[in-house]
């Protein structure tokens, strides 16, 4: 195993791919990531599976078989992606087991389109754990205001949540109420919790792309110094957050009855700023028990030159509160700022739908 990255390990990191395509799955480039740099989980999205069907041959033939059934465009779209998510849980299966199901996990999303809509999101939610039919799956639900009472349903019905597209602290405690609410339902209603499984999609680059922008806007030198300092300022207070959460009687009478944790994952850790190192969010961000899904690049550059030197968020807490309050001096509005990440989240991954439809439509019309 790549040195660099068993010490991000051995830190209690556990490290997922932010990508899957078919091409990565029939070359056994996945297996060969799992096994060589320590992969043990996949996540996608919208935009990953809409760069996939671009490019190569690997989906003609079940394209050829859509088209010749005449399913609709969303069907064939279904179809496609979950193919592609469970040999992606098969593949990572083994490390489901050796892990005791705490990794070796693979996350679909549902439409994006659902994102403020409650009731459909659910219903996709238990279509998605249907059709899949993985004990390693997670269900990727965007923590959208209409998104957290879906995620305490799918936990309550025995469903493993992704929640995705957290940008803002206050939003990431609704999120770990929803899920606490949900366990408490699954228990409720007798299910085994520690077949429940969990994981937050705390965003990290585009918070600095975002904040950045503004401070290049406010133009003083003070605003200059706090650039590159808010993303990892914010994520490390979300894990200060998680840890009140783990520290709660609400979560020791769940953890008592079998319960897992629902871990930070640090999501969005690709590098965005060429003046950044590359390796930024994934050397700032290290502590036991959190995920840390990468883009393959970051992946690459964290084996090739990360250093890992001990937990560099539990220590600067503080330096990352007064980082906030910097930059709420400079002029910058945090709420508006994490409004406007999610605001465009859910766009960006409803465009990426939209182009994934539309080039799945024009495979099958070619097929």
């Amino acid at each position: 195993m790549n040195e660099n990255l068993k010490r991000l390990t051995d830190a209690g990191v556990s490290i997922w791919l932010d990508d899957i395509s078919r091409e990565r799955l029939r070359s056994g480039n996945l297996a060969a990531l799992i096994r060589d740099k320590n992969v043990t989980g996949v996540t996608s999205n919208p935009t990953i599976f809409a760069s996939a069907l671009s490019k190569g041959d690997a989906y003609d033939a079940q394209l050829r078989d859509l088209a010749t059934r005449g399913v609709t465009v969303e069907e064939a779209v279904r179809a496609i992606t979950t193919f592609d998510i469970r040999w992606a849980a098969d593949v990572l299966r083994p490390v489901f087991d050796a892990t005791r199901g705490v990794d070796g996990r693979v996350s679909i999303e549902v439409d994006p389109r659902l994102a403020r809509k409650t009731e459909a999101t659910i219903a996709e939610a238990r279509a998605l754990w249907w059709l899949v039919d993985r004990p390693n799956l997670h269900i990727k639900i965007p923590a959208t205001v209409e998104g957290l009472p879906a995620i305490t349903q799918a936990i309550s019905e025995g469903i493993s949540v992704n929640v995705t597209l957290i940008f803002s602290l206050e939003r990431y405690r609704q999120v770990m109420d929803a899920w606490l609410s949900g366990l408490e339902k699954a228990k409720a209603n007798g299910l085994n919790l520690a077949t429940i499984e969990s994981v937050a999609s705390f965003f990290v680059s585009r918070v600095d792309t975002e904040i950045d922008k503004r401070l290049d806007k406010i133009g003083s030198p003070e605003a200059a110094e706090l650039k590159g300092k808010a993303a990892v300022a914010n994520a490390r207070l979300a894990f200060a957050a998680y840890e009140e959460v783990m520290n709660s009687p609400r979560w020791q009478t769940l953890r008592a009855a079998g319960a897992r944790p629902q871990r930070p994952l640090w999501a969005s850790t690709g590098v965005k700023n060429p003046d950044y190192p590359d390796t930024l969010y994934v050397e700032q961000l290290v502590t036991a028990g959190v995920v840390n899904t990468m883009p393959e690049k970051t992946l690459d550059s964290s084996a090739d030159h990360a250093r890992i030197s001990g937990d560099t968020i539990r220590p600067f807490y503080q330096q990352a509160w007064d980082v906030m309050a910097s930059l709420k001096q400079a002029g910058i509005d945090y709420d508006d700022v994490v409004r406007a990440l999610e605001e465009e989240g859910v766009e960006k991954f409803e465009a990426s739908w939209t182009e994934l439809l539309e080039t799945v439509d024009s495979e099958l019309r070619k097929a």
